[in-house]
């Protein structure tokens, strides 16, 4: 059987009515940049997250970047992150002239590793190279940080906290959904994600009015009152109107999924955790699924055996951050980061999407079985 790893066609199907007269509203009104559908989205994302300001832009990587720029992130700054992520959490910290500084992750959640976080900041304010300046926290695989902890951290050591929800949107925290969480929440819309558009886009989240007001005037060039008003360095940010047509379509079936993503994670626990290392479930925290990822030994052994048996999978990620070329100036080298170290060679994600069927799930984890079977 041919199964996707995710399955955006079988999604775009669910929901083509509604999608198919959305797109043909914008074309018939044919106000692409900033049109009506933009100013909707970004009212019904905020009411779903319970954030007060919804910022949308045009990717998560923009997301992210503005709120540095909102912040003044510059030159002779560090920004605190995990290691074990993907690169824009790391990229835009150098893009505004700052230092990332790379940060081990917890062994059970994947997470940022608080421990370790206030170790690299006493170390580097000790240093005095750097000023510390923000903490980049990262919802792993859609599994909320620990933003209790980390914000206690930020708020002693006055650093401005945003949580990277590139795959955390949906997720939640006792009853407080990610975009409500930190004070600033940066997310992705990319079509594999969770809640995903036709093409790149994100959002920015906040309760501060100002700064959302800040960050509006970034994405658009820097504009003040007037598009030829500039009173900043800014950006082309915007999120395309078409792309928020989708994501409204989107977002009338995301609880649904959402439940369906939770129910697929459940049997993938139930039929794997006596043969691989599932997913960590801390109390009071709720995942957004965006990725499921198992720890297994052979790794490179058992993809083999579920590729040839027709099961997809990826590795995020197969280097952590201070491993990558662009990066090993600023890290600190192999032993550095040992959890993700390990991590990078054992993690394997298999298909989560709201589309596989009980037969499929079973299928899957028969074969991970058989895979880890043949290993031992």
């Amino acid at each position: 059987m041919a199964i996707p790893f995710v399955d955006v066609k079988a999604q775009f199907t669910r929901i083509k009515a509604d999608m198919d007269r959305r797109i043909a509203t914008v074309m018939d009104h044919c106000k692409f940049i900033l049109g009506p559908e933009v100013a909707e989205l970004e009212t019904a994302l905020a009411s779903f997250c319970g954030a007060q300001h919804c910022i949308s832009v045009s990717s998560g990587t923009d997301a992210l970047l503005i709120v540095l720029m909102a912040e003044g992130i510059g030159p002779g700054d560090a920004v605190f992150l995990p290691t074990f992520t993907y690169t824009a959490t790391a990229e835009v910290a150098l893009l505004l002239g700052a230092s990332p500084v790379f940060v081990d992750v917890d062994p059970d959640t994947y997470n940022i590793d608080v421990k370790h976080l206030k170790k690299q900041i006493a170390a580097t304010r000790a240093a005095g190279r750097l000023r510390p300046k923000a903490i980049i926290a990262v919802d792993l695989f859609g599994l909320p940080a620990d933003f209790a902890r980390i914000g206690a951290i930020a708020e002693a050591e006055g650093l401005v906290l945003l949580d990277d929800a590139a795959q955390g949107f949906g997720g939640a925290i006792g009853n407080r959904r990610i975009g409500a969480v930190a004070p600033y929440t940066a997310t992705s819309f990319f079509p594999a994600k969770p809640l995903g558009c036709a093409g790149d886009g994100g959002a920015i989240f906040c309760n501060d009015a100002d700064k959302a007001a800040l960050m509006r005037s970034i994405r658009f060039h820097g504009v003040g009152n007037d598009p030829y008003d500039v009173v900043r360095v800014g950006l082309n940010g915007r999120l395309d109107t078409l792309q928020a047509a989708v994501l409204l379509s989107k977002l009338t079936i995301f609880e649904t999924e959402l439940a369906e993503r939770e129910a697929l994670s459940q049997l993938y626990d139930s039929r794997l955790r006596d043969h691989v290392a599932t997913p960590a479930r801390p109390k009071d925290m709720h995942y957004a699924w965006a990725i499921y990822t198992i720890r297994v030994k052979n790794r490179d052994g058992v993809r083999k055996y579920l590729t040839d048996h027709g099961v997809p999978t990826a590795v995020y990620y197969p280097k952590p951050m201070h491993f990558q070329a662009a990066y090993q100036s600023y890290g600190e080298g192999a032993g550095s980061c040992p959890v993700a170290e390990r991590l990078s060679g054992e993690v394997l994600s298999l298909p989560m999407h709201p589309y596989i069927d009980q037969a499929t799930a079973h299928f899957i984890c028969d074969k991970v079985i058989e895979a880890v079977g043949q290993q031992d």
